[in-house]
């Protein structure tokens, strides 16, 4: 599979800098042909990290693995693409083992401070020693920046995604850096997405989960490409243990930090699902008034995954039937004379019909923009949610119709 195509929403500048902390070091492997595919980040020591993973059936090894032994510690971050080491029974966690042992080796650490992820096809089996052999040059090696550690764990996106932000809180500035992957297969919970935060601070490892849960619902768990949820959903978030400042408990303090977290997944969110594979328009579909937050989910996602909603878009068609269609297949219980529906700005039905007054000519104008917001009163309570979500293109096919080659 080729994805020669690059995104409507790349940006112009991609943020980058050279972490103290962590020290990123990347390689081709060969897991792809030519490109970079592993990323090792390097504490300089075992620090407190917070996960989440898929909620999959299917997880893959990496997954299995990282939970069964990590215990809320990580001195080695280990990310290799173009193999997903998922359905790969006890060899893939047999090789796993094999390049952990390396590292903890190499590094001077126990298998428990290490923590692996894995992206690419699912079913083949990994080879460690593609692993192993750039574990046994590292020490030689030239650390790389963000943009270099980002780019190493790309499979179909076209291109990488970075972010940087800054906390101030009096005299004390903190800063959260993260990446993140992610094109297809995008999907609560959470995508094929790999993403990885830092924040430069001293906080412990229940900080660091609540935080996480905190924003995980309304940043990662808001996206959808395909609505596929992936076997190797993986999200960390850990705390670089700054020297020069005490433990954060300042309760102030600690909101700031938490609105910044915030700000940070919810823009690499939003970079995951606007890399979708072959999109020309991201769609952001909120639902307000709904009775409760269930429901606001519910008719949320049934909108942004229905492929009748995502064609329209794509083809710039305001078929705003087809909304009201996949309102009704979230099965919740609606009042169909209370929904107002709005393109952007443009009301185009309420009190269970068409809008009188609606301007197609307008909409049409609306309907060319890359950003379409789809907004659905319901009228039956005081609950929001918004979700984020993509067209389907003919692209979309070509590159999953041949995704192994």
């Amino acid at each position: 599979m080729k994805n020669n195509t690059v995104s409507v929403f790349k940006p112009k500048k991609i943020k980058n800098f050279n972490p103290k902390k962590v020290n990123f070091y990347t390689f081709h492997s060969g897991f792809k042909k030519r490109k970079e595919d592993l990323l090792v980040a390097v504490f300089d020591k075992a620090i407190s990290v917070a996960a989440i993973y898929s909620l999959t059936s299917t997880p893959s090894a990496p997954i299995i693995w990282d939970k069964k032994n990590n215990r809320g510690l990580c001195k080695v971050l280990i990310v290799n693409s173009g193999n997903a080491n998922a359905h790969t029974g006890n060899k893939g966690i047999k090789a796993i083992n094999q390049y952990a042992k390396i590292a903890s080796k190499k590094f001077n650490c126990s298998l428990e401070q290490i923590l692996v992820s894995s992206t690419g096809v699912i079913g083949e089996q990994l080879d460690p020693k593609k692993i192993i052999d750039k574990l046994e040059i590292i020490h030689s090696s030239r650390k790389k920046n963000l943009l270099s550690a980002a780019k190493a764990i790309m499979t179909t996106d076209t291109y990488p995604k970075t972010i940087i932000q800054k906390v101030k809180y009096r005299n004390k500035e903190i800063l959260i850096f993260g990446l993140a992957k992610g094109s297809g297969m995008i999907a609560p919970n959470m995508g094929t997405m790999l993403a990885y935060i830092f924040i430069d601070a001293n906080l412990s490892k229940s900080q660091l989960q609540k935080l996480l849960h905190q924003h995980v619902d309304t940043s990662f768990n808001s996206i959808t490409v395909d609505s596929d949820t992936s076997t190797n959903d993986t999200l960390m978030l850990f705390a670089l243990n700054n020297k020069k400042m005490k433990k954060i408990d300042n309760n102030i303090f600690l909101k700031k930090l938490s609105f910044g977290l915030q700000e940070t997944m919810l823009n690499l969110a939003k970079q995951v699902v606007c890399d979708g594979e072959g999109i020309t328009k991201m769609i952001e579909i909120t639902v307000l008034k709904a009775k409760n937050s269930e429901q606001a989910l519910s008719v949320a996602f049934s909108v942004a995954n229905s492929p009748l909603v995502k064609t329209a878009v794509a083809g710039q068609d305001p078929n705003w039937g087809r909304v009201i269609m996949a309102i009704g297949k979230s099965y919740s219980q609606v009042i169909q004379n209370k929904i107002k529906l709005s393109f952007g700005k443009f009301l185009v039905a309420k009190n269970g019909e068409i809008y009188p007054k609606i301007n197609i000519k307008k909409l049409d104008a609306y309907m060319k923009n890359k950003v379409i917001k789809i907004n659905i009163e319901l009228g039956l309570g005081s609950y929001t949610r918004t979700v984020y979500s993509t067209d389907f293109t003919h692209e979309y096919v070509r590159i999953n119709s041949d995704y192994r080659s």
